[in-house]
């Protein structure tokens, strides 16, 4: 395995694994190949969060299960969210992926109705009502601002059920927040490869924060672009700054490397 002894060494490595694993090859064993399935703007960011939220153990099983919500939404989850009659919920009741159940998804619905009544695009949730004022989201600390805006915004509905705030994670409690990190990188980042969207315009890349599971750690550890063992949001601010120093304009593109090696090359 190569052990790069120079940080102009690691960078020219990792930079070579991006454009190994940055293309459309990687889209369809990987759950952002559910949002691909689309081509409507609200349709990839609703499908794109279920695809993330429930992306954590094999991510065959994730991809299938995304996709079975998908078809029971009409293939068309905007409009279903939007025009949805009381009796075509029937059919969500025994959807089941791991410990998300129907009451979890029943209130995702709920609560995209209510953000897409009011908002052309998801992305505002994204953004504090402070930030949203400014050009674009870049600074290192926005992205935390921004994720405990939609965590607050999120349960801000009438008898919002406890038990499904375990899918949606907040800095503010200290968690890594790899899924809706790696959720907004589809939706952020652009570029001419075709795997990300580039969809979101109101926030930078340079603000995203890497997303952070024990694979990317691993990887990360071993050349030193972290020290602590935990997979919090500590440990993904300092491993986004380590990746500024390589790219400050875009530092997320380097998850593809940092993924592709740990699940795939089993660094």
């Amino acid at each position: 395995m190569f052990e790069p002894t120079t940080k102009t060494a690691l960078k020219d490595f990792l930079e070579k694994k991006v454009k190994q694993y940055n293309r459309p090859s990687f889209i369809p064993a990987d759950p952002i190949s559910v949002p691909h399935r689309f081509s409507k703007k609200q349709d990839i960011e609703i499908a794109g969060l279920f695809a993330a939220v429930f992306a954590w153990g094999n991510r065959t099983t994730i991809i299938r299960k995304s996709n079975e919500l998908m078809d029971a939404l009409d293939a068309a989850p905007h409009d279903f969210i939007m025009n949805h009659r009381p009796g075509d919920l029937k059919r969500l009741v025994q959807f089941r992926h791991r410990t998300f159940n129907s009451t979890d998804l029943l209130y995702f619905i709920r609560y995209l109705q209510s953000h897409y009544q009011e908002n052309e695009s998801l992305e505002t949730a994204f953004i504090s009502s402070e930030t949203l004022r400014r050009p674009a989201l870049s600074g290192k600390d926005n992205m935390k601002e921004g994720l405990s805006s939609f965590y607050t915004r999120f349960f801000s509905l009438e008898d919002a059920p406890r038990r499904t705030q375990k899918h949606i994670a907040t800095p503010q409690k200290n968690a890594a927040c790899k899924r809706l990190n790696m959720y907004l990188r589809w939706m952020v980042r652009q570029d001419k490869n075709g795997v990300d969207f580039g969809l979101w315009k109101k926030i930078s890349p340079a603000a995203l924060i890497c997303p952070v599971d024990l694979h990317v750690a691993r990887v990360a550890k071993r050349f030193g672009l972290i020290n602590r063992n935990q997979t919090d949001w500590t440990t993904a601010m300092e491993l986004t700054e380590a990746l500024r120093e390589m790219d400050k304009k875009d530092p997320v593109k380097f998850d593809f490397a940092l993924f592709g090696l740990g699940v795939f090359e089993k660094y």
